[in-house]
């Protein structure tokens, strides 16, 4: 079996012949340093992005229609360390705001920081060579008018947010060996990035009626884009959603809210399709997202990935008690482990057994392997869950 068999077969507790190691990228500074150890060469990371040193440099980048399905730089590092593929990594679109706002700089500090307009309208601080999220200092979408005026114009749907030609490639899926996912954006982890959390907050309550219809706008969209992207043929077995809604001690969004206004959005996305084959739906989203899982599973959000260990310890084993076999998972595999010892590697696997016992679940390190992470622990990792036998 392939190692894209062996994935499906595994998430469909079906029987399988190689448990898959799968990972979720890497982060740039990790290759740098693993590049002057030797253990890779700089033309081998040469396919990975590196870290915008000057915010100013950033622009819109068109590689939201573009394939990152373990791209040829990814397999050979993957390769190299034991991975046989990047959950992550999928097929992707002009998803959201179309076309994008165009980014400037307001205003330089003294400290090399600048406040810009970001690609979303929104102003937002950016730090030099900091590789995590800009804070959100303000929205440019603050009401109705701006709505209707600004942003609603770039939520229409286009023909020229896909890729025609690449898509029709996507229909003969013989000797494919790697699953292929379709990312297809958000249903409210972009309204939170457009909005920042305190004005989506604030939106909701001073304009309610205004609220569920960007949403809806969205989730609209998002349903208007796979379908159009399914009806040419082209195969995926997975979705993947991204959301990003919560922190460690739960969500940014009232639970209640999210099941009121996206609920709906996710159950007509997922039941479209489940008409074209696709019974895979995958959500990303970071911190303790325990509040929001009966949103997902109610709704046809089957497969949590990845599943942040955090300070709060996920597991799906509590999820799995409560929710049975229609919750799966991919993930919590505590990737800071890699900075560590060889010990610290054995005893995380062994953690991990039972829980592969479980079925549907295969576990992942918890976002891109972090910059101090160890080659040779990272290889060790991998050699060793290729020798489980479950």
């Amino acid at each position: 079996m392939t190692v894209r068999e062996n994935i499906k077969a595994i998430l469909h507790y079906e029987k399988f012949d190689s448990f898959p190691v799968i990972n979720f990228s890497y982060w740039p500074e990790v290759l740098e340093k693993w590049a002057a150890e030797g253990y890779v060469t700089r033309e081998e990371i040469a396919g990975f992005s590196s870290p915008v040193k000057d915010p100013a440099e950033r622009t819109f980048l068109d590689d939201r229609m573009v394939t990152t399905n373990n791209s040829e730089a990814e397999r050979i590092i993957n390769k190299k360390l034991g991975f046989d593929c990047d959950w992550g990594s999928g097929y992707k679109f002009r998803d959201l705001l179309y076309p994008p706002f165009l980014q400037e700089v307001i205003e330089k500090k003294e400290d090399g920081s600048q406040i810009m307009r970001n690609e979303d309208g929104a102003i937002i601080l950016m730090k030099p060579g900091v590789s995590t999220l800009a804070a959100t200092l303000s929205t440019g979408l603050t009401g109705r008018k701006e709505w209707e005026e600004l942003y609603l114009p770039k939520l229409q749907w286009t023909p020229e947010r896909l890729d025609w030609e690449y898509l029709k490639s996507l229909a003969d899926d013989a000797g494919r060996d790697l699953p292929l996912g379709l990312h297809v954006g958000s249903f409210m982890g972009r309204i939170r990035d457009i909005l920042g959390v305190e004005q989506m907050s604030y939106l909701y309550a001073d304009d309610t009626e205004l609220f569920e219809e960007i949403v809806e706008t969205v989730g609209s969209l998002i349903c208007r884009n796979v379908e159009e992207i399914l009806k040419t043929g082209a195969k995926f077995d997975y979705i993947y959603i991204w959301e990003d809604l919560c922190f460690k001690n739960g969500p940014l969004v009232i639970p209640s809210v999210f099941d009121e206004l996206v609920g709906p959005q996710y159950k007509k996305f997922t039941d479209m399709a489940g008409r074209y084959g696709i019974d895979i739906i995958s959500v990303d989203c970071d911190g303790k997202i325990d509040a929001l899982i009966p949103t997902w599973i109610e709704n046809g959000v089957n497969t949590m990935f990845p599943m942040e260990i955090g300070t709060w310890d996920a597991s799906i084993r509590p999820w799995r008690e409560k929710y049975g076999n229609r919750l799966l998972g991919i993930g919590g595999m505590n990737k800071q482990l890699f900075s560590r010892d060889y010990k610290a590697i054995d005893d995380e696997i062994e953690r991990l057994k039972p829980l592969i016992e479980l079925g549907g679940y295969i576990p992942c390190p918890d976002h891109a392997v972090l910059p101090d992470a160890k080659f040779e622990l990272v290889q060790y990792y991998c050699e060793k869950m290729h020798e489980l036998k479950i």
